[in-house]
């Protein structure tokens, strides 16, 4: 059996497993490993919805102020988000994506149970605490594994792909809250029982997945990477792909106790900064929404049914997002579809801000979710593109992680600006800062179609 044919009958190579794995076309693993990957989406989504409906029942029987509902919302879970992001993101680059991938959402499984178990404001917080930990160390993970088994010229449709079975999850989320939250005084915690059951799904059915071949292949395990790739080709052969002779690359072995310290050299530490100010800006906006918008409208004479229904309607915006996304990504610079998508973002704010009756609300929650199906995984995808494979999961939790204290940002100040300036005012200026994360990735390198190790160096 030659090289081409897979499993090399000689001594195996990094370089080797790699550009055989690069010379594939196309996606060759079982598809239902896509779906596998993107239940983990689905409830990364669906709890960071689930809160923000629930909070207003939840703060009536918690007798919660607004700034204690804000803090449990969304403050003590993103803090555990960031936490979890980077140091289990860290983890990850030192003992591999698919054992990390299984803890994750374990953690969020228990947390999201846990949560419905709460007497008071302090033991809700611990437990979204604990949550948030799961939650931003899978999203992390997710981006990243997808993006090492994908093929250069697919890694943005695949990523969307998956993407699309988790974004459900944001736009299911309404609907079983409207189902559950006015109906039933428990119904905020019915919410929590079913996001647990929709992580456990998850976790089972990550047992099936493979180990990401590049990790092993750059971590001294070539010959697991080997067969991972062998497997990779079969399958490809198997549904009459042609696979061209293998271009080996140099690719660099190095590694670090401490992959962070990987991240201070050139060109990383310009682009960490340059991502981590992006996504900050736009986690302003996407959390003051996600977290405030259904409680905002109440507090402006909409009932709390209504506001989750105009944003339930709206929210049918986030699979159509990620829809279109799936036939962009590839076929334009990421930079540009992450700028386009924001200016789809700041029309939405404008529109929702307007207060304009039932139909522009309405108009502009779906075009502010829509932006948010087109943005999230193509300015994911790219994150994780800018980093080299040996730190590349602790390149994404540290922009991603560290943009998160945008969120925090946002969800507190749009309560105030709103009280203070207006609801215009308000949704307008998170409309802005999306913008501006959108004018920044610009000014980082052009990734579409590039193999990770020429993008890396």
């Amino acid at each position: 059996m030659t090289v081409s044919e897979g499993m090399s009958a000689g001594p195996v190579d990094a370089r080797t497993v790699l550009a055989r794995q690069d010379r594939i076309p196309s996606w060759s693993l079982p598809w239902w490993h896509l779906a596998v990957i993107g239940i983990g989406y689905f409830f990364t989504f669906f709890d960071i919805a689930d809160i923000g409906y629930g909070m207003p029942a939840i703060a009536a029987q918690f007798k919660l102020t607004g700034s204690e509902a804000t803090f449990v919302a969304l403050a003590v879970g993103l803090i555990g988000y960031v936490v979890g992001s980077i140091v289990i993101g860290s983890i990850s680059d030192r003992v591999g994506r698919y054992k990390i991938l299984l803890v994750t959402i374990g953690i969020t499984a228990l947390g999201s149970f846990l949560c419905a178990t709460a007497t008071d404001m302090w033991t809700l917080s611990l437990w979204r605490f604990l949550t948030g930990v799961g939650v931003g160390a899978d999203l992390n993970l997710v981006s990243t594994y997808v993006g090492e088994l994908a093929p250069a010229r697919q890694r943005g449709r695949i990523s969307n792909l998956t993407f699309l079975v988790g974004i459900l999850g944001q736009a299911v989320t309404p609907f079983v809250a409207l189902a559950l939250v006015p109906a039933f005084p428990f119904g905020w915690r019915l919410l929590f029982v079913v996001g647990g059951l929709i992580a456990l799904i998850g976790l089972i059915a990550r047992f099936q997945l493979p180990e990401s071949p590049r990790w092993l292949a750059l971590h001294g395990k070539p010959e697991e990477a080997d067969a991972v790739v062998t497997r990779m080709e079969e399958i490809a052969r198997s549904r009459g792909m042609t696979l061209p002779e293998p271009e080996p690359e140099d690719v660099s072995m190095a590694r670090d106790a401490f992959p962070m310290r990987s991240l201070i050299a050139r060109p990383y530490l310009g682009r960490l900064v340059l991502l981590v100010l992006m996504w900050f800006f736009w986690y302003i906006g996407n959390y003051g929404f996600l977290g405030d918008a259904t409680t905002l409208l109440s507090g402006h004479g909409f009932a709390i049914a209504d506001s989750i229904l105009f944003l339930g309607v709206g929210a049918i915006g986030y699979p159509v997002g990620a829809i279109v996304m799936a036939v962009l990504a590839d076929k334009l610079d990421r930079r540009l579809l992450i700028l386009g998508s924001t200016c789809v973002w700041l029309i939405g704010m404008l529109l929702l801000g307007s207060l304009a009756g039932d139909t522009i609300v309405t108009i502009g929650s779906f075009l502010a979710s829509f932006a948010l199906g087109l943005y999230l995984q193509v300015a994911y995808t790219y994150t994780a593109e800018l980093f080299p494979t040996r730190a590349r999961a602790s390149g994404f939790s540290l922009s991603d992680g560290i943009g998160h204290s945008g969120g925090v940002v946002g969800a507190l100040l749009l309560p105030v600006v709103v009280t203070a300036g207006g609801f215009f005012l308000g949704f307008a200026g998170i409309g802005i800062t999306g913008l501006i994360a959108g004018l920044i990735a610009l000014f980082g390198p052009k990734t579409s179609g590039r193999r990770l190790e020429s993008v890396s160096k």
